[in-house]
């Protein structure tokens, strides 16, 4: 149960028509905030008792929330508290990275059952495309023996890769994985998996990663600062995923900062890609991580000069985030090793003056989130759970 904490819930509308939107409004409560009870959630959401114990009801049926034991209060009635059923659904995340894809099965409420890897031999999505069926193939085979009632429960498969989607490139832009957002991506993977398949930027995924289970998780306004192979901002605006007109909404990576008398975009400065470059290390390596790991333990000389340098352009992203989109928090995620971020965060220091240094602040600025080469696999995952699940306020509105 939720004790004396304050409840953080979307509101329902008792209007007809609508349950569906209250089933979301429900289930999205309870991921939020653990177990409830049906007077608790009938608080939080603004329905009726009512309509709450109906949905309450539905959703048992469903198998997507059961009972927990009967808790008393003082002298007040015994309630019954309500939580989400991990084994109520599953799904499937995808990373499709430069040299590597990464596969992960989660359940409801986020938990990773199953996740593999495998590397992206060269040619593209030529002869990447079977390696990427074959092992999404292979993690719903171990899922089935971790859950097997999970094949009639999956709800589907996010994929995830780098943006910006859409744009004419020269055919050999390193920053672009050109080949792969020319070839037909979602209908080969919902012909080879026989699942509903979705794609989205890398950023918007691992953001969805952090609020789900991250530093973002029950925040409504949050802007997660990714960085990657190039870098992103997955923005959560009223509560929502936002991706823009295209897709592309985020792409930070490409903003234009002014270097010596020319432009040149803050991702060529700032992100993994620039910092291999810088050490003349290969992106390919598959002792890339460990290897970066031992030069910020042992303050190579290099590294720390690249951090410096870094940590001044994500500074001033910071400010310029927060100036426009005005959110409770920025995140730093990515999937660098955790003990880079950590030293980007030390070395941004204090941050630019911006509209967010408000005296009435319950989060920090600025704050460490994910730091794992899994995490877009994760948020990936996170996708179609998010989409079969979580409220959606573009379909309705309550005043």
């Amino acid at each position: 149960m939720n004790d004396s904490r304050p409840i953080r819930a979307k509101s329902g509308t008792n209007h007809e028509g609508t349950s569906a939107h209250n089933r979301r409004v429900m289930i999205d409560a309870l991921r939020v905030n653990g177990a409830l009870s049906r007077a608790d959630l009938a608080r939080a959401t603004r329905l009726t008792k009512q309509t709450v114990s109906n949905i309450i009801d539905e959703l048992e049926r469903d198998g997507l929330v059961a009972s927990r034991q009967t808790v008393r209060n003082g002298r007040g009635q015994p309630s019954t508290p309500y939580a989400l059923v991990p084994e109520g659904a599953f799904a499937i995340g995808l990373q499709i990275d430069r040299h590597m894809t990464r596969a992960i099965a989660v359940d409801l409420i986020g938990n990773v059952l199953v996740r593999l890897e495998a590397k992206l031999p060269s040619g593209g999505p030529t002869t990447g495309a079977k390696v990427i069926l074959d092992l999404v193939a292979d993690v719903r085979q171990q899922l089935a023996v971790v859950a097997p009632q999970s094949e009639e429960k999956l709800v589907g498969l996010g994929a995830a890769m780098p943006g910006p989607f859409g744009l004419a490139g020269n055919g050999d832009d390193p920053w672009m994985m050109e080949a792969w957002q020319k070839f037909p991506l979602l209908e080969t993977l919902a012909v080879g998996t026989g699942l509903n398949v979705s794609i989205q930027n890398d950023a918007a995924a691992a953001t969805i990663a952090e609020r789900m289970v991250g530093a973002a998780h029950g925040l409504d306004h949050a802007v997660c600062l990714y960085v990657g192979y190039g870098i992103g901002a997955g923005l959560v605006l009223g509560g929502e995923l936002y991706t823009g007109a295209n897709g592309n909404a985020g792409e930070i990576g490409m903003a234009l900062l002014a270097v010596g008398g020319k432009s040149t975009p803050l991702e060529h400065r700032a992100s993994l890609a620039s910092l291999y470059q810088y050490l003349s290390l290969d992106p390919a390596d598959p002792d890339l991580y460990a290897k970066i790991h031992d030069l910020v333990s042992a303050d190579d000389r290099r590294i720390i000069e690249w951090i410096e340098a870094a940590a001044s352009d994500l500074r001033w992203s910071v400010h310029l985030i927060e100036t426009i989109f005005d959110p409770q928090t920025v995140i730093l995620c990515g999937s660098a090793p955790r003990i880079l971020v950590d030293r980007l965060i030390t070395a941004m220091g204090s941050l630019l003056p911006s509209i967010a240094e408000r005296r009435d602040r319950t989060v920090p600025r600025l704050q460490i989130g994910m730091a794992d080469p899994w995490s877009v696999a994760l948020g990936a995952a996170a996708g179609p759970i998010s989409r079969e699940f979580d409220p959606r306020y573009a379909a309705i509105l309550k005043d």
